[in-house]
């Protein structure tokens, strides 16, 4: 007994030995899987990671995959029990697309000219804007003048044929809205940031119809000072300095005698008034209109100092040459005298001696006009554009390059105009200017105007028939258009 005994004990130590050495294989067998397990994780995790910063943008993805887990469990005999565990792993990758922009073609008429370097600024800003914005062509078309501009814009809208921006003036408002034409910009960009004044000048029936690009636009005297000291105060210095300074090639004054632009300040010296108080009733057959086309006529004929006929581009080169010691021009002017050797100064033009009140020259400024029926990425990126145009850094280099005064409150703040004299005597004319009037009935008063000031100016009728046939032209104009 004691014998089989120790038998059996032997037999079954060492079966106790071989479950034990057995079970320790499974053990190293498990932690070895284990530890390849593990591995691979964290290589799937590393990849992911470098996925997602590396791999080109794509739509999140699912990533099933299978993971084998063997569990082991023990009992009174040796049982390994493997099961399969399905594991989804959800892979998130940001995508960030970015649309092409969509090619959008801007035709901008502007009435800026070369000689003051307007239209090189012009074209200045939408070649900057177009580096920026390579989807954008901006087409800038230049007109003659402001003329042919509001007749071919008149024109295109009865074909059908818009351009898609205009740089204009303020004046166009009235027979563009009357014409419907343009849109309303209120809703369309923040005003706030403009001059209040150059807002005004094209406010129509409560709305605003353009963006203020410069403010002023307005006349004023030029004297070249290597020829002239101090500027005459008044008309009757004006007439005796400009009789000394005439001779046979050179001349006291010269303007533009062919726009009845020039006409409006002296009109307001001598008391007068293009409309009645309500605005739109034209008062052109008056005692101080016949005062005013005497005075030209006189400064032509009775005390010549003007030259016998000169237009505008006439009368610029006479001053650019030396050739004229004064000129009557507008503030749209300055850059292109700036740019020769002229030394020139800026001041009001002179009190009218019988009155004793200033002239009164029309202000407004320059503006940008949107046609009717912009609509989709043509009518944002014209937004953009205009905003871009007028962005406080734009006009202070509108300031630096035009000796325009910017219409954004933000830039009157510029050392430039402060510390420049030509601007600010630019501004001290505007202290006496009047906002131009952009109703419609202006334009029949411009068109009533301007040939009767030159057959005056031509000799063939007196100041009182000009007058009165002026009143009679823009009293039937305006019936027609109602």
């Amino acid at each position: 007994m004691g014998k089989e005994t120790n038998v059996y004990g032997t037999q079954l130590n060492r079966r106790v030995q071989n479950l034990c050495s057995r079970r320790n294989r499974v053990c190293q067998e498990e932690n070895s899987q284990m530890k390849k397990l593990f591995a691979i994780l964290a290589l799937m995790a590393v990849v992911s990671m470098l996925a997602a910063q590396c791999a080109a943008p794509a739509t999140p993805e699912k990533v099933v995959e299978t993971v084998v887990v063997k569990e082991t469990v023990e009992v009174e005999k040796e049982v390994v029990v493997t099961k399969e565990v399905e594991k989804e792993v959800v892979v998130t990758k940001e995508v960030e697309v970015v649309a092409e922009a969509e090619p959008v073609t801007i035709v901008l008429w502007t009435k800026e000219g070369e000689a003051d370097g307007g239209l090189q600024f012009v074209q200045s800003l939408a070649d900057a804007y177009m580096a920026i914005h390579p989807n954008v062509t901006i087409e800038v078309v230049k007109k003659k003048d402001v003329e042919e501009l509001r007749e071919d814009f008149l024109t295109a809208g009865l074909a059908g044929s818009l351009p898609d921006l205009l740089w204009t003036v303020n004046d166009h408002a009235g027979p563009f809205t009357d014409a419907e034409l343009i849109m309303p910009v209120d809703d369309l960009f923040d005003l706030s940031q403009y001059v209040d004044a150059a807002l005004e000048a094209v406010r129509l029936g409560g709305k605003t119809w353009g963006v203020p690009i410069s403010n002023g636009n307005h006349l004023m005297l030029l004297y070249n000072k290597d020829l002239i000291e101090t500027p005459p105060a008044n008309t009757d210095e004006l007439i005796e300095m400009g009789l000394a300074l005439t001779t046979d090639d050179q001349y006291g004054l010269v303007y533009n005698q062919t726009e009845p632009f020039w006409l409006v300040p002296w009109l307001g010296g001598f008391g007068g008034a293009v409309f009645a108080e309500d605005g739109v009733t034209p008062t052109l057959d008056t005692p101080e209109m016949v005062a005013t086309l005497q005075f030209l006529y006189d400064i032509k004929y009775t005390t010549p100092i003007v030259p016998p006929e000169s237009d505008y581009d006439g009368a610029d080169t006479l001053f650019k040459e030396g050739k004229a010691a004064m000129i009557i021009n507008g503030d749209w002017s300055l850059g292109g005298y700036a740019d020769t050797d002229l030394n020139f100064g800026v001041a009001r033009i002179p009190l009218v001696s019988a009155t004793g009140e200033w002239p009164h020259p029309y202000t407004s400024g320059v503006y940008f006009m949107l046609p009717e029926g912009l609509e989709g990425a043509k009518l944002e990126a014209v937004k953009d554009f205009v905003t871009f145009a007028t962005s406080a850094n734009n006009q202070a280099l509108q300031v630096a390059k035009l000796n325009r005064l910017p219409a954004l409150k933000a830039a009157l703040d510029d050392p430039l105009i402060a510390n420049d004299p030509i601007l600010k005597g630019s501004a001290d004319q505007m202290v006496v200017g009047t906002p131009m009037p952009a109703v419609p009935e202006m334009r029949c008063n411009w068109d009533a105007m301007k040939p009767e000031m030159q057959a005056v100016l031509a000799d063939s009728k007196t100041p009182e028939e000009a007058a009165a046939a002026m009143q009679q032209a823009a009293e039937t104009c305006i019936a027609n258009l109602e």
